[in-house]
């Protein structure tokens, strides 16, 4: 995409004509003779000079205004590249998240907590490590994670960002009895 920025550049660039464009010489404009019409094609060196001057400086601001124009949108679309990768990341991990072992029910809104066996296997339990104390199966703890209302997991490290968010749609969203409820819902278990 940036090739194609810089491209649309370069062809402002291509602007080789130093010549400047002058209007038709018209000695019977809107059919009015003129009084003298050897006057209109009368121009001196230095009015030509400055002319093509002009002409110079404002291709020059197009091509400064268009430069300007197309950082942003390159600036935007590597934004939106970081973005993608980050949603894609995300839904990888809450993919492998929803595969690991289980011998229970997940219900949104829980917290559950990710061990690896001594087999490689990794399962979720509703224990922390502080719950399992000197008691603990021989097992790795890998992290904890929340269950959202939408099916995506929060690691337990982001959950404060991740609360502050849902807070902030409370402010923001109007008050009504049904958005008021779903709210409600979400926030339910958003202690820690």
């Amino acid at each position: 995409m940036d090739n194609n920025i810089m491209d649309a550049v370069e062809g402002l660039n291509d602007s080789s004509t130093k010549v400047a464009a002058l209007v038709e010489r018209n000695i019977l404009p809107q059919g009015i003779s003129l009084i003298d019409p050897a006057a209109v094609a009368k121009s001196s060196r230095q009015d030509l000079i400055a002319l093509v001057m002009e002409i110079e400086k404002a291709d020059r601001c197009v091509k400064a205004n268009a430069c300007n124009k197309l950082q942003v949108i390159a600036e935007q679309i590597r934004f939106l590249q970081k973005q993608a990768e980050s949603i894609l990341l995300e839904a990888e991990r809450n993919a492998k998240l929803h595969h690991v072992a289980c011998n229970f029910v997940k219900q949104p809104g829980h917290i559950y907590h990710l061990y690896q066996r001594d087999s490689g296997q990794f399962y979720f339990s509703m224990l922390s490590p502080e719950e399992w104390g000197n008691s603990a199966p021989l097992q790795s703890y890998k992290g904890s994670f929340r269950l959202e209302h939408d099916r995506s997991w929060t690691p337990i490290a982001e959950l404060q960002a991740k609360n502050d968010e849902l807070n902030l749609f409370k402010n923001i969203l109007p008050s009504n009895k049904i958005t008021n409820t779903l709210l409600q819902s979400v926030t339910l278990n958003t202690s820690i």
